[in-house]
């Protein structure tokens, strides 16, 4: 019965790409400078499966002999965002970036979508999630006026206080959205941001949602599918992907719930793909530059790695990676480009195994698809060969 269970850390980088600089990231380095900042991390079963052995990397324990095999891997892909970084881990390289809007979105944009919501908005420019509901967020209460705001990444973001405009509603206006922006506009997601609370004490909520488009060609998850085996989402996996190759999809409350209905669906009988994002390390710690918080969360990760591996069964595959940096030690409150950890363990497959810098995220699309036989057409180069015994 063979089974491969990817876990995404978001934003979990390792370390600036050649091409950082074109992106304002010389510097970055998520994994290494979060150690550096609380004088030293450890992550000990993690660096069982090797991550203290990947080349280059900076702060972590060196293992006699990793359990696991170990790289790291460059996103080939135009970008640094999360539904570029995902697509790519599913096989499908972007060759030219989305479009992004530093300076908000254009008049006929807006006056599109005020005309199809009956409202205005607030806000039309780049920032923080967190610190946009303290500016905007009483004025929204107020007027009931949403609040559209953008980041570096290619997100239309759309916040309400849930009081004000029901989250179903929210729902609502960011598919209105997410038909606006096509064409040159076509952003890589609309994000639902529904808060809670009074001024002063706002808080965003966990019925976020994103709004993806469909992937450019077939992913390895729907080829997967079309060879009857299971792709089980956990997280927003559903979301990046538009639904597309996905058979059955669970939303999250945090990591520690992501984990849970991991290991759930790795308790069942089936055949295919378990496929997990864990985006707290990103929206609660990474664009908050939270160093402490996100030093923490790795370490309840890690803490429940024991678990995951003891729940594979014997034909299972593991690999754990990220999708993009966010550095929360740097000036910036944005994704960062970065070298991402490769991390892979079955129980009959070899360990202390170096599996390089691979150049692109693909190559673990390619992996799964000689794994279970689906001949797809993706780009990546398989190391499925020095895995096996």
């Amino acid at each position: 019965m063979k089974r491969v269970i990817l876990i995404v850390l978001d934003s979990v980088g390792m370390g600036e790409l050649p091409d950082a600089g074109k992106y304002g990231d010389e510097g970055s380095n998520t994994l290494g400078n979060i150690s550096a900042a609380v004088g030293g991390l450890r992550l000990p079963n993690m660096e069982g499966l090797g991550l203290g052995n990947i080349d280059n990397i900076k702060g972590y324990q060196k293992h006699v002999k990793p359990i696991g095999c170990y790289g790291r891997m460059a996103e080939k892909s135009l970008g640094k965002d999360t539904t570029t970084g995902h697509w790519e881990i599913g096989g499908v390289i972007l060759e030219k970036a989305f479009p992004v809007y530093p300076s908000g979105f254009p008049e006929e944009i807006m006056n599109a979508f005020h005309k199809s919501i009956g409202t205005l908005t607030l806000g039309n420019i780049s920032a923080s999630g967190t610190e946009i509901i303290k500016m905007l967020g009483a004025e929204h209460v107020k007027t009931g006026y949403p609040i559209v705001y953008t980041s570096a990444d290619s997100v239309f973001q759309i916040a309400a206080h849930e009081d004000v405009v029901p989250v179903e509603k929210l729902y609502e206006m960011c598919q209105i959205a997410r038909k606006l922006l096509a064409g040159e506009h076509a952003v890589g997601r609309v994000i639902a941001r529904p808060f809670t609370g009074v001024e002063g004490s706002f808080k965003r909520t966990d019925r976020r949602r994103d709004f993806s488009l469909k992937p450019l060609k077939k992913t390895v998850l729907e080829y997967a599918v079309e060879n009857n085996y299971q792709v089980k989402a956990v997280g927003k996996i559903e979301d990046i992907f538009s639904g597309q190759g996905i058979t059955e999809a669970v939303h999250i409350h945090d990591n520690m719930d992501g984990v849970d209905r991991t290991l759930q669906y790795m308790k069942e009988d089936f055949e295919g793909i378990i496929f997990t994002n864990l985006v707290d390390f990103d929206m609660l710690f990474g664009h908050r530059n939270d160093v402490k918080g996100y030093a923490d969360a790795l370490i309840r990760f890690d803490e429940r790695v024991p678990q995951i591996i003891g729940g594979l069964k014997n034909d299972d595959i593991l690999i754990i990676t990220a999708d993009h940096g966010c550095d929360p030690t740097t000036a910036s409150t944005d994704h960062s480009r970065e070298y991402v950890p490769l991390l892979v363990y079955g129980k009959n497959l070899k360990g202390n195994v170096n599996l390089g810098t691979r150049s692109t995220f693909s190559d673990i699309a390619s992996t799964i698809s000689e794994y279970l036989n689906l001949e797809a057409d993706i780009h990546g180069t398989s190391f499925l060969e020095d895995l096996l015994v």
